[in-house]
């Protein structure tokens, strides 16, 4: 053996040894061989108002009826890559669409991401497969990002041949996840409007507040249709984990959830990759007609994030036993059950897009734990707040702190002061007054090692997460008994 093969193989025992495991359940680990070769041809899929969509057709070469997946139906033009991944299904009696959104690719049009047009031609994409000679009649769909959204938002459409689908890292609804975060625009956003939809800059802002253009593009607006079968995929390090988990608690029953360690993107490749077979299960049993085929053990599977415990098992989200545990801000900067004495504390308003100065947040800190503390939630804030503008914008981020002083970002959430009581109106801030707002986190499942400490920073901004748009003033922040505070989800492991 040379060296650089002992390398290698060096490399590949210690990758095996430190890789995540897989979750102990059949589901995961659900796997048959591959039977069919691969045809491949480009079709037009004639939609009802005359137009077509472009999509790569791969079908197994035998003669028989199949069933079909939509494996991503999205505005990148990425038919080729995306069905060499289609292919590992095709192989084991799948058929698989990918195809390009009206105005993108091959597709001709006007591209209006996730408008009820783009919805319509989804649908007659869906029964125009099932109707094919060599389907079977059962059709699914998956995607990532735009196709996991593009998923949700045609199943809540109901067509009628949809059996079941798997949206990895998708909505529940476009405004409040991705363009107005707390009602404040995502500044992260722009570029990828530029680059692929850039008429939204302007129609988005012409709608700052949620009105029926947004209720078009939102599954939680429709949580009532979304009735199939879901498996969501989704990420702890990932945008859109808010949505994933508010579409699996407001619909539990036919909804199953698995979370890992993931950034924003199909699991394949990242740490505790779950592989194809949970996907392969997935479609065995709700499309081909394999009863045996097996379904998640449990309906939450959560990969614990940070200083980690690996793979667990849920019932239900929060995890049963999970508690609710409040802490004050205190005006010395501490972060504690007991906060101290009722003080205010002021800090300015960021207007640039440069990371905020030591005046323009405060930052309050737990002492290092004694024991492990497990997040399994959202961190809610109470902020009581006055503003010297008729506006303002607060910023929550929480952080793990440690012992050497570096820190991760465990999460954040955002809100517009003038959206206290929701985004489909602004309520006007008086100067001077004190206002109650509270501030929902995106939600986590992260382990901080004992030894390490919670870090609560607030502020008017948090670019590019969102836009510095918050008035020029200061924001007067009451801490103490009574004042602003924070409340976490915690879990502890049964003894």
């Amino acid at each position: 053996m040379t060296y650089g093969h002992l390398l290698a193989a060096l490399s590949t025992a210690f990758t095996t040894l430190t890789a995540p495991a897989a979750p102990a359940d059949p589901f995961f680990s659900y796997d048959r061989p591959a039977t069919y070769e691969v045809r491949t041809e480009r079709v037009q899929v004639p939609l009802r108002d005359g137009g077509h969509l472009a999509c790569d057709l791969h079908r197994p070469a035998a003669e028989g009826r199949f069933p079909v997946i939509v494996y991503d139906y999205t505005a990148y033009d990425q038919l080729e890559t995306l069905g060499r991944a289609a292919a590992w299904f095709v192989a084991r009696g799948y058929s698989a669409a990918v195809c390009n959104a009206r105005g993108s690719g091959d597709s001709p049009g006007h591209l209006d991401p996730f408008s009820a047009q783009e919805q319509r031609d989804n649908y007659d994409l869906i029964e125009w497969l099932a109707a094919q000679p060599w389907s079977t009649g059962r059709v699914g769909q998956t995607g990532v990002s735009y196709g996991g959204h593009s998923s949700l938002l045609v199943a809540v459409n109901k067509p009628p041949h949809l059996a079941a689908i798997i949206p990895v890292d998708g909505i529940s609804d476009w405004y409040e996840n991705t363009i107005y975060r707390g009602g404040i625009y995502s500044a992260r956003i722009r570029d990828w409007q530029r680059a692929t939809a850039p008429d939204t800059l302007t129609t988005y802002a012409q709608h700052p507040l949620y009105d029926d253009f947004w209720r078009e593009r939102s599954v939680k607006a429709r949580w009532k249709d979304l009735d199939v079968p879901v498996l969501e995929i989704a990420g702890w390090y990932d945008r859109y984990r808010q949505a994933m988990v508010d579409n699996f608690r407001a619909r539990p029953r036919n909804v199953w959830l698995v979370a890992g360690p993931w950034q924003h993107g199909w699991p394949a490749g990242q740490p505790a990759d779950i592989g194809n077979g949970p996907y392969l299960a997935w479609w065995d049993r709700w499309l081909g007609g394999r009863r045996d085929a097996p379904l998640p053990a449990a309906k939450v599977t959560s990969y614990e994030a940070g200083a980690g415990g690996g793979w667990k098992s849920w019932s239900t989200w929060p995890p049963p036993g999970a508690r609710r545990e409040r802490l004050g801000l205190g005006g010395d900067g501490t972060l504690t059950a007991r906060p101290g004495a009722p003080v205010v504390r002021r800090f300015a308003v960021n207007t640039g897009e440069a990371p905020a100065t030591p005046d323009e947040r405060l930052t309050f800190q737990t002492q290092p734990y004694g024991s492990d503390l497990v997040l399994t939630g959202e961190i809610t804030a109470e902020v009581r707040a006055a503003f010297t503008a008729t506006d303002g914008n607060i910023a929550v981020v929480a952080e793990d702190v440690r012992p050497d002083g570096t820190a991760t970002r465990i999460t954040q959430g955002w809100l517009k002061a003038s959206h206290r009581f929701g985004h489909t109106r602004a309520v006007p801030v008086r100067p001077g007054k004190t206002y109650d707002l509270t501030i929902r986190t995106w939600p986590t499942h992260y382990r901080l090692a004992a030894g390490h400490s919670l870090r609560v920073t607030v502020s008017s901004d948090d670019y590019p997460e969102i836009d510095s748009d918050a008035p020029a003033g200061h924001v007067d922040l009451r801490l103490g008994r009574g004042g602003t505070g924070i409340t976490l989800t915690t879990w502890t492991e049964p003894r």
